[in-house]
């Protein structure tokens, strides 16, 4: 597939594997981003008494 861009060039899309594997990273990298924070948040609750 194929748009015209602002300076008139005709460019293709980038395929659809392409955009899956862009839309599998993020999702990986904000559920790591996530579990980080999660873990960050237990250390912290441990180092101020609020766990068992």
């Amino acid at each position: 597939m194929q748009y015209r861009s602002d300076k008139g060039a005709a460019t293709t899309l980038p395929s659809w594997r392409s955009r899956l594997l862009w839309l599998a990273l993020i999702w990986a990298g904000s559920v790591a981003a996530l579990g980080v924070a999660a873990w960050a948040m237990r250390l912290a609750m441990r180092a101020i008494g609020m766990s068992h």
